[in-house]
């Protein structure tokens, strides 16, 4: 079966554009991590996203936009709130849920009537989808359940070999920043509502709303469980590794054999691997350190949760951290 093909420059938007226009998927990067893309309005390339990742077809998909003016195609209707949050927060790690048009296939939003849909801010992003001209789905690009990929060597490394004819096209826009997935607000609620925790807190985006945000609920809560055909991630495992994960307050000094330890407190040492403490920084690290960590070939992972910051400015970040490691632990 043919390897992956990771590609960089204008070569790589050029293959990217004409596997996308044959109905193959196509590995890109965005700020927050790697998506797996398809023509959001084939059907048929869609199904091929679900087959690569083993995504369970209830699990809906966010679709990625070059402008609010592409937003508006695939969405029946764009009030004041999604204007006033696009003007403000796009490009970026913001993803609005709104009523969905006709054209958007029912394969993407699991049959519901509402759409995800956000633009990334990364230059290869923007200039894969306004040269292929079309909305594209774009799901983390790993295989379903597992931790998401934050460079094209991830990406790579979870998909081995497929049955595309050419091999999977992994377009290389280096390691992303954010590290983590977009915020998830849903419009169709009043007030809104943030189903999925990420880089953008309630507290922002009530600013930019002058109104009130409510703030995602727990995980397995009823409220989620309602909300699974509106937002992507929460369904089922997300965010695991191969070895099973662990989480402490109080990492030891000397980790045992068969352990890596992903601290924030301790320097990188033979079975340590260091990142930041500052939320951003953790965030940003904390996908690379998971994959670092399962090709040790480790038996257990065991993760330094990140101290509570002091700045309530980054209470938002942390708790989207938190859910992530929540999620990838059993």
């Amino acid at each position: 079966m043919p390897a992956p093909r990771i590609l960089a420059g204008p070569e790589a938007i050029a293959e990217g554009v004409r596997a996308l226009a044959s109905g193959q998927p196509v590995a890109f990067p965005t700020e927050t991590v790697y998506g797996l893309a398809a023509d959001a309005t084939d059907p048929a390339a869609v199904d091929r996203v679900f087959a690569l990742k083993g995504r369970p077809s209830n699990n809906p998909l966010i679709v990625h936009v070059s402008d609010a003016e592409m937003a508006r195609s695939v969405t029946a209707a764009w009030p004041g709130n999604a204007q006033r949050l696009v003007d403000r927060h796009w490009p970026g790690p913001l993803t609005l849920v709104l009523p969905k048009a006709d054209a958007v296939p029912s394969i993407v939003t699991a049959d519901g009537p509402t759409v995800a849909v956000r633009c990334p801010d990364h230059p290869v992003a923007l200039a894969l989808i306004e040269a292929f001209g079309k909305p594209i789905v774009g799901p983390s690009a790993n295989p379903s359940g597992r931790v998401s990929p934050t460079t094209a060597d991830h990406v790579a490394a979870g998909f081995p070999d497929t049955d595309i004819p050419d091999g999977l096209v992994i377009i290389d826009g280096g390691p992303c920043r954010a590290g983590i997935e977009s915020t998830v607000l849903d419009l169709t609620a009043d007030p809104p509502a943030i189903l999925r925790p990420g880089v953008l807190g309630p507290s922002e985006l009530a600013e930019t709303l002058d109104a009130p945000v409510n703030a995602a609920p727990q995980t397995g809560s009823a409220q989620t469980r309602s909300s699974q055909t509106k937002s992507p991630g929460l369904l089922g495992p997300h965010y695991q590794p191969r070895a099973p994960v662990r989480l402490t307050d109080a990492p030891p000094s000397d980790p045992p054999a068969g352990t890596t330890l992903i601290a924030w407190s301790q320097a990188a040492g033979p079975r340590t691997i260091a990142i930041p403490p500052e939320p951003a920084g953790y965030a940003a690290a904390l996908y690379a350190a998971l994959h670092r960590a399962d090709a040790s070939g480790c038996d257990t992972i065991l993760i330094e949760t990140p101290a509570r910051p002091t700045d309530p400015a980054d209470a938002h970040l942390h708790d989207a951290i938190m859910e992530r490691l929540n999620r990838a632990s059993p």
